[in-house]
């Protein structure tokens, strides 16, 4: 009798001896499932989307915020106090906070400066006046209930001071530019119900602040600058338009006869800031401005068009589209149009005009206000010079 030779067999491992990393795809393969399950059973919305109606400020979600009251200023202006979600990441202040709201199914945006510093109760605040023709603004002053939901995105600016430890500075604020500036203030120098309080790291700011208003009545927070003129802690030169008439910038040194000692930090409407920044210049003074409303530019025929992410610029004319003449510079552009597949040009239009070539209706995007508007570049044509992030 031949024996033969075999592999000898392997005693079967003990429970302790086996890999946990042999059944490792197992958990998340179940898992994957029990998530398809659940969208499946969710369509045509996503778990996230119900998760919005309980939780709509927690971590993770789209940042928005809770309007919990709103207080009327003037007869046109109010501070609307926001809950932001959780995963706000505060502010300096003088900076801005782009806020959305849905009107007729639009989503609109618009900035809006923070009117304080930190606050303990992790909430924000802006100060709004509605503006005629101001949709948002109206919308948000006169008809946004508190419990409203809007859409917020993180604080931006460099409004703010330059020193935090200290320094002489000319404060000139027009309408509601001046809510920046009283989110600055407010934060040197908070109010508690003894008063203004007096804090050490604010004892080396000389502010004198000119506010200008078109009417007493119509000054939005007069009382808080008032309040701090009166402890001493600013200087105020408030100027009427119906008392004082328009204010003349070369009239300043007269007003303020250390301006060349002082930084000035301005905020108001494009004419102001303008005139200033003429005066300034000629004079070499320093001066730190914030505008909102960018100006504004008519409508034209073509335009420069600047495509931010192929670092491209191209002059086009008014009867050409943005498709047809990045295609003929040799650009890459999305398009689906000539395989019948409709919105596949869709681009972000930054800042700029476009026009419909097909109605000649006209499409702006305003940094800081509009945001970026979804445009079909094959289309559409530059009316004046235009921002594209393509």
């Amino acid at each position: 009798m031949t024996a033969t030779a075999s592999e000898p067999i392997a005693p079967a491992p003990a429970a302790a001896d086996v890999d946990p990393r042999a059944n490792s795809g197992r958990k998340p393969r179940l898992r994957d499932r029990a998530v398809k399950l659940v969208e499946a059973a969710t369509t045509p919305l996503m778990p996230a989307d119900y998760m919005d109606l309980f939780a709509p400020l927690r971590p993770g979600a789209e940042l928005r915020g809770r309007i919990i009251s709103v207080t009327p200023e003037t007869a046109d202006a109010a501070t609307i106090v926001i809950r932001p979600g959780a995963d706000w990441a505060g502010h300096v202040p003088g900076q801005y906070v782009r806020v959305g709201i849905d009107v007729e199914g639009v989503r609109l945006w618009r900035a809006y400066s923070l009117t304080h510093g930190p606050r303990g109760d992790k909430n924000i605040s802006i100060t709004v006046k509605a503006v005629p023709d101001g949709v948002v603004s109206h919308h948000l002053v006169h008809r946004c209930p508190v419990g409203s939901l809007v859409h917020l995105e993180p604080a931006a600016g460099e409004f703010v001071m330059p020193d935090v430890n200290g320094g002489k500075y000319l404060m000139v604020t027009a309408g509601s530019g001046v809510t920046p500036v009283i989110g600055m203030l407010r934060n040197l120098f908070p109010v508690a119900d003894s008063g203004v309080v007096s804090l050490d790291r604010s004892k080396n700011f000389d502010i004198t602040v000119i506010h200008v208003a078109p009417s007493e009545p119509d000054s939005i927070f007069l009382r808080d600058l008032q309040a701090l003129d009166a402890a001493g802690k600013i200087r105020l030169i408030a100027r009427y338009d119906d008392t004082h008439g328009f204010l003349d910038v070369n009239d300043i040194p007269s007003m303020v006869p250390d301006v060349a000692e002082r930084i000035t930090l301005a905020c108001g409407p494009g004419g102001l800031l303008d005139a200033l920044g003429e005066h300034h210049a000629r004079h070499g003074l320093p001066l730190i401005v914030e505008q909102f409303r960018t100006s504004r530019v008519e409508a034209g025929e073509g335009g420069t068009v600047v495509f931010e992410k192929s670092d491209v610029t191209l002059e086009i004319d008014g009867a050409t589209t943005l498709l047809d003449a990045a295609e003929e510079a040799g650009m890459l552009m999305r398009s689906g149009c000539r395989m019948g597949l409709c919105m596949g040009c869709l681009v972000p239009l930054e800042e700029g005009t476009v026009r419909d070539l097909r109605n000649g209706d006209l499409t702006t995007a305003v940094p800081g206000e509009s945001g970026a508007v979804k445009i079909q570049t094959c289309i559409s044509s530059p009316a004046g010079p235009c921002r594209i992030s393509k």
